[in-house]
């Protein structure tokens, strides 16, 4: 993973900063300000690393895998199974693909480690590592060498996408404990707050989910290296996301993290590459009180705040069309006016340059 480090570049550029806090000025003496639009499409414009960001070819990737803390009840038995969702997803019948077909988003969904064989779908990318992972109570969740394969998956995957935008969810029964573990461990931050899903949640349920995050936490306590983590806890869709990540963060892509899986494998692709947090606007598709926690984790709100309780990603799907009119602020010109410059002009030396809007207190 050394390439993705060096490949992968911050934002920060204080004369772009400048110029396009500059662009949005000038258009609010007329329009008026459009609030936290604009800081958004700020970060935009630094991604794209111009004064007119544009998207071509979004795409929304539903990473799927079965989890071995399944077999310890982690959820409960009216839930439906991780082949279930995915079928139901490529069938067009769940909110999140009707959502995603309007807004002309391209889905996809990657079989990373489901624990049943699908039959073949024109948007069924097939990467099995293995047939769900171990169960982290007992074993590692994985090897080491499945994990680095998920992340080549992933990898592989970035590369070829079409597009410069990309929605990350991942889904599978026992996801979100193992999501929850991944981050614990890499921020030592007490599991409880990851798992507790709020007031709905029995104390019975609770004191179970911990019973279990807690023996699989004594049972790789060792363990502190990033990878290392993702084998001991982690999902097969954490380890491909990681992947995707890194490359689609190298080619300067935005990345809109929807859920407990995306942010945990974003928290170790950010322990490979740290700016890939740069490229990534957050969502979320539920209430669940471990979810805020996750977010606090990298000093982020959500784009929206909807009160939804659907699959991870559709937050994301809904939040779209914001980012889009945020980029559309810079991109696109009014009737008469100049279109100007796709990148600021340089500098005069005795120029002084304001104070960035991105300091370590805002930069999410």
């Amino acid at each position: 993973m050394v390439t993705s480090r060096s490949l992968v570049t911050p934002t920060s550029n204080p004369l772009l900063e400048r110029a396009l806090r500059d662009k949005l000025q000038r258009r609010n003496e007329h329009a008026g300000g459009l609030g936290e639009l604009e800081p958004l499409a700020v970060r935009l414009g630094l991604m794209q690393n111009t004064l007119k960001p544009r998207f071509r070819d979004p795409q929304l990737l539903v990473f799927a895998a079965d989890h071995g803390l399944a077999v310890d009840g982690v959820q409960g038995p009216q839930r439906k199974g991780t082949h279930e969702i995915v079928q139901q997803l490529l069938m067009n019948q769940l909110p999140l693909t009707v959502f995603a077909r309007s807004q002309m988003l391209d889905v996809a969904v990657v079989d990373c480690g489901i624990a049943e064989n699908l039959p073949a779908h024109d948007r069924l990318l097939m990467r099995k590592i293995a047939y769900g992972t171990r169960n982290a109570r007992v074993a590692s969740a994985m090897t080491l060498e499945q994990a680095h394969a998920g992340m080549r998956a992933g990898m592989e995957i970035g590369d070829k996408l079409r597009g410069n935008m990309t929605i990350c969810a991942g889904i599978g029964v026992g996801t979100h404990e193992s999501a929850a573990l991944v981050l614990s461990r890499l921020t030592d931050s007490p599991v409880r707050d990851l798992m507790l899903a709020g007031p709905s949640m029995s104390s019975e349920q609770l004191a179970h989910l911990m019973v279990i995050a807690q023996a699989a936490q004594a049972r790789h306590r060792e363990v502190s290296d990033p990878v290392e983590v993702l084998a001991a806890f982690g999902g097969f869709e954490i380890a491909v996301m990681v992947g995707v990540m890194l490359m689609a963060a190298s080619k300067r892509q935005l990345l809109m993290i929807d859920g407990m899986a995306a942010c945990a494998a974003l928290m170790l692709a950010a322990r490979i590459a740290q700016p890939v947090t740069d490229y990534c606007v957050f969502c979320r598709s539920h209430s669940h009180r471990g979810l805020d926690q996750a977010l606090n984790l990298f000093r982020a709100t959500a784009l929206l705040e909807l009160g939804l309780e659907s699959l991870d990603g559709t937050g994301a799907t809904l939040a779209w069309p914001l980012v889009k009119n945020a980029a559309a602020l810079l991109t696109e010109v009014a009737d008469g006016e100049d279109p100007g410059p796709s990148q600021p002009q340089p500098l005069d030396e005795n120029d002084a340059l304001p104070p960035s809007l991105f300091g370590p207190e805002a930069l999410y």
